[in-house]
């Protein structure tokens, strides 16, 4: 899995999403309802922590550094206070080299945390968006050649904000 898929995967395990498409509702959700559930996800994501037993506070920690980076996605709040429980520093690796590492004592959030780092420092961060539509915000990963992409998916997102605006401007108009 791709390092962007991972927090784009991560960002999701929250549905806020509340449209209605040919008439259905979509239900809104959140994945992470249970130190179970958040050992499940570890585990698809191949993430440290997964088959440890989880507590309500490994859960909380979680969920909020979710919120958190959400938040900043939608310009709440900036990345230095999303990350202050967060802290980041270089140590050697493998190779020689050195590694941005993160030290919160649950190693699932460090990588989530080491992940979003080195993506910011290759200028990646920027195409990890939530979507425009204030009844979406599903988190995508933005591919698009200027790296302005808006919506989720153009064929509902973007049909349905470029619709209103069609309909309200004829609206107007007449």
């Amino acid at each position: 899995m791709a390092p962007l898929d991972l927090i784009e995967d991560f960002l999701n395990t929250v549905d806020e999403r509340t449209f209605s498409r040919h008439g259905e509702s979509h239900v809104a959700g959140e994945h992470l309802t249970s130190p179970q559930a958040l050992s499940d996800w570890l585990a698809a994501h191949d993430l440290p922590g997964a088959g440890v037993e989880l507590q309500p506070a490994d859960l909380t920690a979680t969920v909020a550094l979710r919120t958190a980076l959400r938040q900043v996605l939608l310009g709440e709040t900036d990345a230095t206070a999303a990350l202050t429980d967060h802290q980041l520093r270089l140590i050697p690796d493998q190779s020689g080299g050195l590694r941005i590492a993160a030290r919160s004592g649950k190693p699932w959030l460090d990588a989530i945390v080491e992940t979003v780092a080195q993506s910011a420092a290759r200028g990646e961060w920027q195409r990890i968006k939530l979507c425009a539509a204030p009844d979406c915000h599903w988190a995508f990963h933005d591919t698009s050649r200027s790296g302005r992409g808006r919506w989720c998916s153009m064929e509902i997102c973007g049909n349905r904000h470029k619709t209103r605006t069609y309909r309200e401007r004829h609206r107007r108009a007449g």
